[in-house]
């Protein structure tokens, strides 16, 4: 069992001992610690709240919206929503902040709370150290019976977040609805069912849904990776289907899979929505350090500049912000659109590469064709207790001193046909190692030959 108080919220496995899982003293402490920070901020009092499909959620769900009343804080709940559509609500409706239920790819048994700010982004590690103040030091204080906060249901809020998109000055959804897609989308039982089913039946495809009860009891691991969508695939051949489109449980990661059964790839899905935004209104982009180079590589296609970003959807936000970008992301299928919102948003993602594939005449895997091929190979090192990360980073940085280096966020060492990536893990005893070329043997190729140096450096 596993409990992890971080500076973006709490998570958990649920049950067992408080202080030692996610129970709902946990849940309890960690929302009216959140609340008492908005209650000292100069914001509306006000906190949207929305939750992914998880079986948990609906126990989750009460006891925050309870906490959050009982602290004197009014309540919009918009019950089972995404994670982009509670970030879009938060600003709609004026709102001091946002709670969003979810452990996002981690499996059934996990759930989380993940706070928003006012402008319906992830609160920074400034606040977040406050609130674990709040948990650990200090102790909130609970509003008196005439100052309890009001509640009101609204879930129209992924209707909202559809058209919000589809009114963007680059969406032509009638030459969409004209190519008639044929789709099938992994819903993994939970709120991708009730966000892009809607969403690609309003854009005239033709819908098959798998996994799509919404039970929370997902049907494979939640993370959408190759080796979990083979069913997905098989489904996509069969009926001889246009693509295939897999969400995680809170709809903020994205991947397609190809006419023919393969996989478009998940560091691909921001490649060709840049590839779309870029051919619009050209620009500077943004992914974090652990990303593929194809972003780059497509930004510098349209003459614009790329920038990275230390690891995280906050860095990244925060990075966009201060380089201008007209779009950014992560390279697990994170599209952040800042003409939309300032958040990784599944749905729009899914729009614009259908607008892409429609303005090319061509299909999903004609469109991978046409972008530089990389492969991404993830290894991991186990620490001892006497270990020394920065120990080891030091001595790497002077070994490849001669190459390009960059030290933000771990090291990345960029090659001319490659990169390598460590950065030590806020979780566990790991130093976790990505390397980046254009095939998977001269990726591993990178990859262990830094392991191998950790190695010798560790003893």
């Amino acid at each position: 069992m596993t409990l992890i108080k971080s500076i973006s919220g709490i998570r958990g496995t649920f049950g067992g001992n408080p202080g030692s899982n996610l129970t709902p003293v946990d849940i309890v402490e960690c929302t009216a610690a959140y609340a008492q920070i908005i209650m000292e901020k100069d914001v509306p009092k006000r906190v949207v709240v929305g939750r992914d499909g998880r079986m948990t959620g609906e126990i989750v769900n009460a006891l925050v919206v309870s906490t959050l009343m009982s602290m004197g804080l009014d309540v919009v709940d918009l019950d089972f929503s995404t994670t982009p559509t509670v970030e879009i609500a938060v600003t709609e409706e004026n709102a001091g902040a946002g709670i969003i239920l979810t452990a996002s790819h981690n499996p059934k048994e996990w759930n989380a709370l993940k706070f928003l700010n006012e402008k319906g982004e992830f609160i920074s590690p400034e606040v977040g150290e406050k609130v674990l103040d709040y948990i650990e030091v200090k102790k909130a204080q609970f509003a008196k019976l005439e100052d309890i906060g009001s509640y009101e249901k609204n879930e129209e809020y992924i209707s909202i977040h559809i058209d919000k998109i589809l009114e963007l000055p680059y969406i032509n959804a009638e030459s969409i609805k004209e190519r008639k897609f044929k789709v099938v989308v992994d819903c993994i039982n939970s709120t991708g069912f009730i966000s892009i089913i809607p969403l690609l039946k309003t854009l005239g495809c033709e819908v098959i849904a798998i996994n799509a009860d919404m039970t929370g009891d997902f049907a494979h691991n939640p993370e959408p990776l190759p080796e979990h969508l083979v069913e997905l695939s098989n489904r996509v051949v069969s009926e001889n289907a246009d693509m295939g489109i897999s969400v995680d449980p809170d709809v903020d990661r994205l991947a397609f899979v190809n006419e023919d059964g393969t996989m478009f790839g998940e560091e691909y899905t921001i490649v060709a929505v840049a590839d779309y935004i870029l051919s619009k209104k050209p620009g500077n982009t943004v992914s974090n350090l652990s990303s593929s180079r194809a972003l780059k590589d497509i930004t510098d296609r349209y003459n614009g500049k790329y920038f990275p970003s230390k690891v995280g959807e906050v860095n990244v936000v925060n990075k966009m912000k201060e380089v201008n970008a007209i779009f950014g992301g992560e390279g697990n299928g994170g599209v952040i659109l800042p003409d939309l919102h300032y958040g990784r948003d599944s749905l729009v993602g899914v729009v614009l590469v259908l607008a892409l594939l429609v303005e090319r005449g061509i299909s999903l895997k004609e469109l991978k064709s046409t972008y530089p091929e990389y492969v991404i190979s993830k290894n991991k090192i186990q620490l001892s207790d006497n270990a020394s990360p920065e120990e080891i980073l030091d001595k790497l940085v002077d070994k490849y001193r001669d190459e390009k280096i960059n030290t933000e966020d771990g090291l990345k060492i960029d090659f001319v046909d490659g990169w390598v990536q460590l950065r030590k893990s806020n979780t566990e005893p790991i130093m976790r190692v990505y390397a980046e070329s254009s095939s998977e043997e001269k990726a591993n190729e990178f990859a262990h030959a830094i392991i191998d140096d950790v190695k010798k450096i560790i003893g």
